[in-house]
């Protein structure tokens, strides 16, 4: 493995870190609605587990509720219990084949504990990143080992690495803070 090789994949795995961070802001949900809520519910589909996006269209029906539909006639009472199940505190309420999912209102307390879940969150991703950062340094210093690397080549690499993961920092606390205002703001 070369130095290029060691810095393209840990700027790979960060850029994978951002966007599983992301995927984990979305289900921590604000005020609003937003289809992407309802993604780790999962509905009983003949015997399988299946998200409820592989067996109904869900849409926003406007800022505050979402919508299910169902493409089985059968399906309907299956996904609305699945919702009611799910930890997300939601109460979904069918009305002929659709199914309204309202989003309720966030208490203040509520809010607060929301801020500190996402605060976790960037916090567990941070520490993901510095352990990228940690593997492609002892790799760069394996390579400085084995002499396949000059010493400033390695230590050139390593601030590189640095920057790459200061930036990845950044762009994980700049998420943070947006969620942050999204979930406070209202």
């Amino acid at each position: 493995m070369t130095i290029a090789d060691i810095k393209k994949t840990a700027e790979t795995k960060m850029a994978k870190s951002i966007e599983s961070f992301k995927g984990e802001l979305q289900k921590i949900r604000t005020g609003r609605a937003h289809p992407g809520i309802l993604d780790q519910v999962s509905v009983d589909y003949y015997g399988s587990m299946v998200p409820i996006s592989q067996v109904a269209n869900v849409s926003l029906l406007d800022a505050r509720t979402i919508s299910v539909q169902p493409w089985e006639k059968g399906m309907g009472a299956k996904i609305e219990k699945a919702i009611r199940e799910s930890d997300l505190g939601l109460n979904p309420a069918s009305q002929g084949d659709l199914i309204r999912v309202p989003m309720p209102a966030l208490t203040e307390e509520r809010r607060r504990d929301l801020t500190k879940v996402v605060r976790n969150a960037g916090e567990d991703a941070k520490v993901a990143v510095r352990n990228l950062r940690r593997d492609a340094n002892e790799q760069l210093k394996k390579l400085l080992k084995d002499k396949l690397a000059t010493e400033d080549e390695e230590r050139r690499s390593q601030d590189e690495v640095q920057k790459l993961t200061d930036r990845t920092i950044g762009e994980i606390d700049r998420l943070v803070q947006g969620k942050e205002a999204d979930i406070l703001a209202v």
